[in-house]
């Protein structure tokens, strides 16, 4: 009895130590996923509507950041939103959403096609108790088809909006990038979920 009474502390101590870690692992795996995600993003948004002078194409929209940037609402899992962007070759390296080294062939008029978008996970069944939805990068593929491709697991809910213009310092005539707020939420499917926000400008797009 006094050996129990003297293990008991001890052994309850270590079971919420293991806890705590597990939490700390699972907290810290999320926050990678999430950085790897905005990073993706963000690269999209910055590099949407950038043209190479060599294969300019003039937008069917007088509004060209509507043309090579759209959102749209409440498409996804738990009603999150997606986007897209349109953009042109450099003449350096280019890659797309999944690391593809972008060429010609991946392209639609010259212009290569990225967008985010979560779904629910696949293979799940229904009623199944899930880790949030599936962050998918779609791209095009060497025949110029969209492909699917997921990224990460453990998104909750994915929010994307335009908000007021950037004040250029140089000019108040000259036109401002455009500003972006994505919102996403992570989570382990229990009790971890975490709120990130990021601002993401374009460099192409008024």
């Amino acid at each position: 009895m006094l050996c129990a009474l003297l293990l008991n502390p001890l052994l309850r101590a270590s079971a919420q130590l293991a806890t705590r870690q597990i939490e700390y692992e699972k907290t810290q795996a999320l926050i990678s996923e999430a950085d790897r995600a905005f990073q993706l993003m963000g690269r999209a948004i910055r590099v949407a509507g950038y043209q190479n002078i060599k294969t300019k194409n003039e937008p069917d929209n007088s509004d060209g950041s509507k043309w090579f940037i759209q959102v749209n609402k409440k498409v996804g899992y738990r009603g999150s939103d997606s986007f897209s962007v349109q953009h042109g070759l450099s003449d350096g390296v280019d890659f797309d959403c999944i690391g593809n080294i972008l060429t010609k062939e991946r392209t639609r008029k010259n212009l290569a096609f990225q967008s985010f978008i979560v779904e629910r996970q696949a293979g799940i069944t229904k009623g199944a108790k899930v880790n949030g939805g599936s962050l998918i990068c779609q791209s095009l593929d060497r025949q110029g088809r969209v492909q699917n491709t997921t990224l990460m697991n453990g998104v909750n809910h994915l929010f994307i909006e335009k908000v007021n213009a950037i004040q250029s310092p140089i000019s108040m005539n000259d036109k401002a990038p455009s500003l972006y707020r994505i919102n996403m939420q992570m989570t382990d499917g229990a009790l971890i979920k975490l709120d990130f926000e990021r601002f993401f400008a374009t460099r192409n797009l008024p």
